[in-house]
């Protein structure tokens, strides 16, 4: 091959290393690729005002007016609990997922925090958010202490990805926050406090909102903080 020849070669191979990075890029944008995205710039959802506002944190209050839909899920003691010494745990470690709902909604637009201690797990040890349950049809944000990802799903007799994000994976034995702005179709999660999801979808409009774990993890949970406009089925 002439040294013409050879340097055309290199130029169109990095021609096409340069559509691929684009490529990354775009997609990378819309949530479609594990790459950190910067979201300092954009702009919180906000709910308005009159949106109704409870706070669960187990001291007062057990769970007998949530419902269960899979788990063992139970109030225990927990001397590092962020709030008083009761926690909500969740042990069940053989089934696909599992989810408990909390009594208030259902809503249409949402904004909820809860705090959560992945305890143990070997296949995993996630906690997630779930919002706009009904009829067994849900969305779910989750972080999980042996991935370094965090991710937005659909779930309708089977779980659908719509966003990801890399991110530093939550300590297992430790403490941390997970947040889910919903309003209409526009959807924000932050995890400790970062914003790392922006994304739309119009699949689900109104439901409840619960608790989420996958597999063999065990979880604890505090501090649900549920902000939301009533919604009708």
């Amino acid at each position: 091959m002439s040294e013409m020849s050879r340097t055309r070669a290199r130029g169109s191979a990095l021609s096409r290393r340069a559509v691929v990075r684009a490529a990354l890029a775009t997609l990378g944008a819309y949530g479609l690729t594990s790459h950190t995205i910067s979201f300092g710039e954009t702009k919180e959802l906000n709910l308005p005002n009159n949106a109704s506002a409870h706070t669960l944190d187990f001291e007062a209050k057990g769970i007998e007016a949530w419902t269960t839909v899979t788990g063992q899920w139970a109030v225990e003691d927990m001397a590092d609990a962020p709030s008083g010494r009761r926690v909500l745990v969740q042990r069940a470690m053989k089934n696909e997922f599992n989810v408990i709902l909390a009594p208030p909604g259902p809503y249409s637009d949402v904004d909820v925090s809860m705090k959560f201690k992945p305890i143990s797990g070997k296949e995993d040890a996630s906690a997630g958010i779930v919002f706009r349950f009904t009829d067994n049809r849900y969305y779910v944000v989750r972080a999980n202490a042996l991935e370094d990802n965090f991710r937005l799903y659909s779930y309708d007799r089977g779980r659908r990805q719509i966003a990801t994000a890399k991110v530093k994976p939550p300590t297992l034995g430790q403490w941390h926050t997970l947040r889910l702005a919903a309003v209409g179709d526009h959807m924000q999660a932050w995890l400790d406090g970062t914003m790392h999801l922006d994304r739309r979808d119009t699949r689900f409009t109104v439901g409840k909102v619960g608790l989420w774990t996958k597999a063999d993890s065990i979880t604890a949970f505090d501090d649900l903080v549920i902000r939301g406009m009533p919604g009708g089925r």
